[in-house]
């Protein structure tokens, strides 16, 4: 059987991955050493998961869905709290932890792949068929507002309902959550959010925090042009906090200025674009349609929250700056994405079916 690359798709990765090094490097050289462990890792595990049958492996994803919902209600009943939230599992022995949060992201995507796949529209869906396959979003939902962490709850929500939306629901069902959210929305911001989410908002709203306004200098000093590493004052003498993963946008701008931050959003907007021009393409494949709608809506809400956040236009929340922030979990995370969608493409019977080119 022939094996197909989708060499277009890497290409379209590359200079994030060039951008991230870049930066990280500028920033401290010891989190370069560990960014390049973290993309030699995420490449061993891209290859491991391409080589997967994945279209014959089906039946394991929802075990693989409700093994992550236990170790999401393990999180509430024996989770390690770090500032305040409980968001991590220790593992025994090996002394290192882990957060269930973040590969619920992908598992939930497969899970609607799955069930989609099982259950495709005809054409649209109904509101008994929507609330079956939201019972399958609100559950990861609810136990991860709870630990809490209401950015990972939110993008969980956003991604679920955002996939449903491209695959086909009546009209009368959106009408009917938009309704709901309005009435749901001043209800929970009045009793059931934290204190310190408060604070993030209204912060916003008000007043910008110290990294919001370290972050708006290092933009706004970066002009049209950028400047060069010794005149980018905010980052090298430590004004920028968290230069390297939440706010390394604000760096980059700072280097590279308007010209720079406007060429870094058009390779988001071709990357996006052709994710999901590849999901319009699929037409009756399904699980190919949500993988590739649910990674492109992912690198969005990634992309759009951080962006924001970074020039006070969005309250701050822990999102990275997708594929270039400095970190292992998410950079894995998207390998992990990426490798499905390779995989998913790969097999000469499936490009035949589905008309591939």
């Amino acid at each position: 059987m022939r094996i197909k690359f989708d060499i277009l798709l890497i290409l379209l990765l590359i200079p994030f991955i060039g951008i991230s090094l870049f930066l990280v490097n500028e920033i401290s050289h010891k989190l370069f050493l560990k960014e390049l462990a973290y993309i030699g890792i995420g490449i061993i595990v891209f290859m491991a998961v391409y080589f997967i049958p994945i279209r014959k492996l089906l039946w394991l994803i929802p075990i693989i869905y409700w093994i992550n919902i236990i170790l999401l209600l393990m999180v509430d009943l024996f989770g390690t709290t770090i500032l305040g939230a409980k968001r991590w599992l220790k593992i025994p022995l090996i002394n290192l932890t882990i957060q269930p949060s973040e590969f619920m992201k992908t598992t939930l995507l497969l899970m609607l792949g799955y069930l989609i796949y099982k259950y495709p529209p005809k054409p649209l869906y109904n509101f008994k068929e929507f609330l079956k396959f939201s019972i399958y979003i609100i559950i990861p939902f609810l136990l991860i507002v709870k630990e809490p962490d209401l950015g990972t709850a939110l993008i969980l929500l956003i991604i679920g309902f955002g996939v449903l939306f491209v695959v086909g629901v009546d009209k009368k069902v959106w009408i009917g959550i938009m309704i709901l959210s309005v009435v749901i929305v001043p209800v929970y911001y009045k009793f059931f959010m934290k204190d310190y989410q408060k604070k993030r908002i209204e912060s916003f709203l008000n007043k910008p925090s110290y990294h919001v306004k370290q972050s708006l200098i290092a933009i706004g000093s970066g002009g049209v042009s950028g400047k060069s590493k010794n005149e980018a004052t905010q980052t090298q003498l430590k004004f920028l906090p968290i230069a390297s993963s939440d706010f390394i946008f604000a760096y980059y701008v700072e280097r590279f200025g308007f010209i720079g931050a406007s060429v870094l959003i058009f390779l988001y907007f071709l990357l996006i674009y052709y994710l999901l021009s590849r999901a319009l393409a699929l037409k009756d494949d399904y699980f190919a349609k949500v993988m590739y709608a649910g990674v492109a809506l992912m690198i969005f809400i990634y992309s759009y929250i951080n962006i924001s956040m970074t020039m006070n236009l969005a309250p701050v929340v822990g999102v990275p700056l997708p594929l270039i922030s400095h970190g292992g979990t998410s950079f894995i995370n998207f390998m992990i994405l990426f490798a499905i969608l390779e995989n998913l493409v790969a097999r000469k019977d499936f490009l035949h079916t589905h008309g591939v080119k």
